[in-house]
Formats: C-alpha cells, sequence, structure tokens
C-alpha cells in the first residue's frame, strides 16, 4: 500500500475527516485500507469474533468498544480469524491483548490500549449501525485509511 494519510489529506481535504483520537498500533500490517463495517460492543467480543469469521473482502472492522479499557475486545485468535477471512484491519474504540502476538498477524489493529482480561461472550451490541468517536462518524460503506500518522475516513474511495 502506496498512500499516506498525509497526503490524502493534502489531495482530498474537502472529503476527508480525520480521527482526533490518539490509537496505538499493534498488528503486524501497520499500513490499512477498506470499506468500514462496524460493531457497536462494550467489554462482549461475541459480535466481532462472529463478524470477522465471515469473509471480509478488505474491509476494515470499526469498533465502538465505548472506550472501555476494563477487558479486551480482540486478542491474539479473533485478530488471526480476521487476518484469515480477508480482512484489512480493525480499529477499536477499546482494548486489545496478547499484544506481542499481535504484531505477527498481517491484519492492521489500532486500539486505545492493552489489558489481559478477557472481554464476555454474550453477544450483546449491534452490527453495520454508524459509530461515533474522534470527531469522526464511521458509517458502513465508508471508506477508512490508517497508517502510521492516523486515521481518515471518506465517503468515497480515494
Amino acid at each position: 500500500m502506496s498512500f499516506k494519510t498525509a497526503d490524502l489529506v493534502d489531495a482530498h481535504s474537502d472529503v476527508v475527516k480525520s480521527c482526533e483520537a490518539q490509537f496505538r498500533q499493534y498488528g503486524g500490517r501497520v499500513r490499512f485500507h477498506g470499506p468500514i463495517r462496524t460493531v457497536k460492543s462494550t467489554e462482549d467480543n461475541a459480535l466481532l469474533k462472529q463478524t470477522l469469521s465471515t469473509a471480509g473482502d478488505g474491509a476494515v472492522l470499526v469498533v465502538d468498544g465505548s472506550g472501555s479499557l476494563r477487558s479486551a475486545l480482540v486478542g491474539d485468535i479473533i485478530a488471526a480469524l480476521g487476518q484469515k477471512n480477508g480482512w484489512a484491519g480493525l480499529v477499536l474504540w477499546g482494548a486489545v491483548r496478547d499484544t506481542v502476538a499481535l504484531s505477527g498477524i498481517d491484519i492492521g489493529i489500532k486500539a486505545l490500549g492493552s489489558n489481559p482480561w478477557r472481554s464476555s461472550k454474550n453477544g450483546t451490541g449491534q452490527v453495520d449501525v454508524p459509530v461515533s468517536f474522534g470527531g469522526v462518524e464511521f458509517r458502513p460503506g465508508y471508506w477508512l485509511y490508517s497508517d502510521e500518522d492516523g486515521i481518515l475516513v471518506s465517503s468515497r474511495r480515494l
């Protein structure tokens, strides 16, 4: 992937929005982009696992975990499932675990932080609904671009 988010801002400032939240990089793929899919679920990763079990076709799963750092929404097993099924990346408004293992999985992963505590598995939440954090609305079907400088969202592919 040859894009740089800074260059995309310079060329497309009329159609991109920048996520103001500061994320940490955890996955083995630093730059990733794709159409957005979403999950909204707090401290429960059953819907994430279910969604990542389907063909990703290069999409990015954006997860609104309410910014909770009390438990991890994604660990090495779920991240590897997403990589195996063709997902480009994950953006988690929440926490991950198994951080050393995550760095060796070829998928983009950005999250607020880490916590070794596992999440519940009740299946609560919603899939493919608009979610908002960091001053940006992430809508299913919009495009996300992520690199070392940050995360951009566009209503169309750039």
